[in-house]
């Protein structure tokens, strides 16, 4: 290049737009997929250490010696189990021991995400190793622009105390200990996805439209049951609103038939399992058999803390108490009603159903509300606000190699509390 053409080169540089080189000027959604993705390549080198921790796996899993990257991701845990969904679908018959009790089986996961992948890998001519994880990563970045979307029309008050909390709650999830999954063959990116579309459509009163998400949701993750408890908040606010003065409300037709799809699809797969296999309770049958002893029944997955020794129980207690702290919060109260009523029927719900295992750290990634109360608790002045972020940030992506190293890497033998992802 002559001198010429390098200073015409340079000069442009120097006059074009500096939105590309200013990130503050970037549109929302770039903002949104470059945290998303400077996010994603961190927890890819996470569970790269974690991958150099690994020695021998189950022989369906991998067997001896250290798996490849793809593997390690793609077919850990409910990976495996996804795999097998998306190549042999679920057993016709409810599979049972030599004891007469019933079997670990397929019918404990949701069968859209598995089918999803098995589709896309039949058009891509790709294998599971590769698709599975794909799906789930961008599915995780789509449920982060929704997220954003979802804070920043559903919390304003929160918003105008909290300038930028939209991409700073996107960023938390996106560092959160456990949110590895995202880019892993679990539903975690999908469910939220919906959830979170569920929810801004909603917020927008796009209620007929709110069905969709609701619908797919109750085929990907048992967690649509709490999205009645919003609707019915919802609709209790605009009657209230309208009886002081407010406009008139003329979609009840439609929040009804949310409501409904929101029941319905919170019991579908379980009824489904039922049928198909001629077993009523073939669903809690299921999840008993991952439970024995512990009994299926609201907040039997608590009674682990009998095998819990004194300082995990202490821990655990405080770990309520902090939620419970965050929840009552002024921060917490800024969200709009549907997101902090999600928040709240979400956790109730995981309490009353959830075993009392590390896969709660996951399960939490869908009370994404909670992310903007915590990055809302010191909302000014600006310069300790990012200083309250940057240390969160940096506290969570610490906690997330400790969660990767600890739970992810397979122990044979391995039980308790830290028993899988």
């Amino acid at each position: 290049m002559s001198q010429v053409e390098h200073a015409r080169t340079v000069l442009a540089y120097r006059t074009a737009p500096r939105v590309w080189r200013e990130p503050r000027r970037w549109s929302w959604w770039v903002q949104v997929l470059a945290v998303y993705t400077a996010s994603r390549v961190f927890s890819a080198l996470v569970l790269l250490v974690a991958l150099g921790q690994q020695g021998s796996t189950p022989a369906h899993w991998w067997g001896p010696g250290r798996p490849p990257y793809a593997a390690f991701v793609a077919d850990w845990w409910d990976g495996w189990w996804y795999r097998q969904i998306a190549e042999s679908g679920y057993p016709a018959q409810l599979p049972v021991r030599s004891d007469g009790l019933t079997a670990l089986n397929a019918w404990a996961f949701y069968p859209l995400y598995p089918r999803l992948v098995r589709v896309l890998a039949d058009l891509t001519g790709l294998g599971w190793d590769v698709v599975a994880p794909a799906v789930a990563t961008i599915a995780g970045g789509v449920a982060m622009l929704v997220v954003h979307a979802c804070i920043r029309a559903g919390a304003p008050r929160a918003v105008a105390a909290r300038p930028g909390l939209p991409l700073a709650t996107v960023a938390v999830l996106c560092v959160f200990p456990s949110s590895v999954v995202l880019g892993a063959a679990y539903t975690e990116s999908l469910a939220l996805a919906l959830v979170a579309s569920a929810l801004l459509l909603v917020v927008r009163r796009r209620y007929l439209w709110a069905v969709l998400p609701v619908v797919l949701l109750g085929f990907t993750r048992a967690v649509a049951l709490p999205l009645a408890v919003v609707v019915v908040v919802h609709a209790v606010g605009r009657w209230r609103r309208s009886r002081a003065g407010g406009e008139r409300v003329r979609d009840w037709p439609a929040m009804a038939v949310l409501l409904v799809a929101t029941v319905v699809s919170g019991v579908a797969w379980p009824v489904i399992a039922g049928v198909v296999t001629g077993v009523p309770a073939a669903y809690l049958r299921t999840q008993q058999a991952w439970r024995r002893p512990r009994p299926v029944t609201p907040f039997g997955g608590w009674t682990r803390l009998e095998a819990f020794d004194g300082v995990a129980v202490a821990v655990t207690v405080l770990v309520v108490l902090a939620v419970v702290a965050l929840l009552v919060s002024r921060s917490a109260r800024r969200l709009g009603p549907e997101l902090l009523t999600w928040s709240v029927a979400y956790l109730v719900y995981l309490v009353a159903v959830a075993d009392l295992i590390s896969s709660l750290f996951r399960f939490l990634l869908l009370a994404f509300p909670l992310a903007a109360a915590l990055v809302g608790l010191l909302p000014a002045p600006a310069r300790r606000g990012r200083w309250w972020l940057g240390g969160l940030l940096v506290v969570l992506a610490g906690l997330q190699v400790a969660w990767a190293l600890e739970v992810w890497v397979y122990q044979p033998g391995e039980g308790g509390f830290l028993r899988a992802p």
